[in-house]
């Protein structure tokens, strides 16, 4: 007897459908805000999702998100740029010295200029020398804090007295949404469950916001937009994947590689100057960049090298900088009753897809941080400062499970080459 086979329709496809990337960003967005409610509810710590919280973590987490975004575009030609914090630092002080002599605009297009030349250094090292990428990267951070030393003893100690920090410099204004601040407000005062958490922390996104803020925020879909819609773009992440085939295809792959790097430092610039120029921010200070140019490495890591992504990485690492400045101790402590929350979601998500290792790796956190919030009625003041740095560790060694790398990031590149 023989069997009849059937063949499988063309029009049918097997694969699974999976939510676009705004979509599951947006899911997540709602569960983080869910478990901080709940966080905030159980704990009696209302300002995990206060105003002031939102408000602080938006302001702490650009100089982070224009770093990430800077990062992006550098590694997405396969260049791979630690030099981040060094062309930070450089924004730092070219913000200051541009802002006290001509004004806040003029103090941002130094600040991008600074970094943009930092940018420019680190391509000249590594796309026509050829440098080790890393080995230029932390020659460019050694090279941004030493300059900024130098140019701030020659031009800001006759004027300040100290050669580490700046006079008094203009910062930006800042506009809020009067009557949606005010009902956001409102809502806050009622202390209702859910409502309240979610109006205090949209009120602190729409209150006494900066304009460089909104710039900031505007280049995440921009850069989107260039990177993945355009053929500029297309040929720049093609320079990341292949080289070799991007330039068999006419492509200039050093060109594309010196515009992205030299736009990675500017934005980089960029965020060292939001450290300077906002409301709330100090003037320029000597190490006032803290290891902000890692940390937005560490949160284009984490979004998988996708501008949405980072966005995510920015707010999450932001938030956290911002809790330990707004609550202190016992806040950051109330944050890992939160992320044990959070596991407990996760843990559940993996045994539905059967992955036994990682639920059982959530379980074993989970365990560590109630133990954490159990055994404290506040951290150590010590510890505090670096809540962002801890949480920027535990990010990379979660995210490193699922990256999608650019093929030759970091691979030295010879015209003509045929590898």
């Amino acid at each position: 007897m023989s069997t009849v086979m059937e063949k499988p329709d063309p029009t049918v496809t097997t694969s699974k459908r999976r939510l676009p990337g705004w979509a599951r960003g947006a899911l997540w967005a709602v569960v983080a805000i869910g478990v901080l409610s709940t966080a905030s509810y159980l704990t009696d710590m209302p300002i995990l999702t206060s105003s002031d919280t939102s408000q602080t973590a938006l302001r702490l987490g650009l100089p982070i998100l224009l770093a990430a975004i800077g990062g992006l575009w550098a590694e997405r030609a396969g260049v791979m740029n630690i030099g981040l914090e060094g062309m930070m630092i450089l924004g730092t002080w070219g913000s200051a010295w541009g802002a006290y002599y001509g004004g806040v605009w003029v103090g941002l297009a130094a600040g991008i200029l600074f970094g943009l030349l930092g940018g420019l250094l680190h391509a000249v090292a590594v796309v026509t020398f050829n440098v080790n990428h890393i080995v230029s990267g932390v020659a460019i951070n050694l090279l941004g804090l030493g300059v900024a030393q130098y140019l701030a003893t020659l031009v800001f100690e006759p004027i300040s007295g100290n050669p580490r920090e700046s006079p008094p410099v203009a910062k930006f204004d800042t506009y809020s949404a009067t009557f949606l601040s005010d009902w956001l407000g409102a809502l806050e005062d009622e202390q209702r469950v859910v409502l309240s958490d979610v109006a205090g922390l949209l009120r602190g996104l729409v209150t006494h916001v900066s304009p460089l803020a909104m710039i900031a925020l505007l280049l995440v879909p921009a850069s989107y937009f260039i990177l993945w819609r355009t053929r500029f773009g297309l040929r720049l992440r093609s320079c990341g994947e292949s080289p070799v085939a991007a330039e068999s295809l006419g492509v200039n792959v050093y060109l594309h590689k010196y515009i992205a790097v030299a736009a990675s430092g500017g934005f980089a610039g960029m965020g060292g100057a939001s450290l300077v120029l906002l409301e709330g921010g100090a003037d320029y200070l000597e190490n006032q960049v803290n290891g902000r140019g890692y940390i937005g490495l560490a949160a284009m890591i984490f979004g998988n090298y996708r501008p949405s992504g980072l966005l995510g990485g920015a707010a999450l690492f932001g938030y956290a900088d911002g809790l330990q400045l707004s609550g202190g101790g016992a806040a950051v402590l109330a944050l890992c009753y939160g992320a044990v929350l959070l596991l407990a979601i996760i843990v559940v998500l993996q045994l539905i897809r059967r992955h036994w290792w990682a639920a059982a790796g959530g379980v074993a956190g989970a365990a560590v941080l109630y133990w954490i919030y159990w055994t404290n009625d506040e951290l150590p003041s010590d510890l505090i400062p670096y809540t962002p740095h801890f949480v920027t560790i535990i990010v990379l060694a979660v995210a490193a499970q699922r990256l999608r790398v650019p093929k030759a990031i970091g691979q030295q590149y010879r015209r003509g080459e045929d590898t």
